[in-house]
């Protein structure tokens, strides 16, 4: 019954913008930790961002800190994850995933839902 379902995916040129979204269906989204992930086919799945469940601590890569900003919406069960001064290496499918009552671990096997991804696509 639970269910992730990522948005906001595209082609943007080095040095743009976007921001994914991820609608959850699930039962009180306040309560779970959510992540941001991104995989290249080839390479094991990377750690983006988190938010633990309070929303009051954030976590980033080091490679994208400074660039990206995850947030939070608990009135739409919706997380986003603004990302700035994209590099073509930012190339990935992004995926969302929750964890309840998550501090914000990096460690993808923590996680209990999983969204089906969006693509991201940065052309130099």
């Amino acid at each position: 019954q639970v269910q992730l379902v990522e948005s906001g995916g595209g082609l943007v040129q080095a040095g743009g913008s976007l921001r994914l979204s991820c609608g959850a269906s699930i039962g009180t989204f306040s309560l779970y930790a959510m992540a941001w992930f991104r995989q290249v086919p080839g390479k094991e799945r990377e750690f983006v961002a988190a938010i633990s469940w309070t929303g009051g601590s954030t976590y980033y890569a080091d490679s994208v800190k400074g660039r990206f900003t995850i947030s939070k919406d608990n009135a739409k069960n919706t997380i986003y994850l603004q990302m700035n001064s994209l590099k073509p290496e930012d190339t990935a499918v992004y995926y969302c995933a929750a964890d309840r009552f998550g501090t914000g671990t990096s460690n993808s096997n923590k996680y209990e839902y999983w969204g089906q991804g969006t693509q991201v696509t940065v052309s130099s």
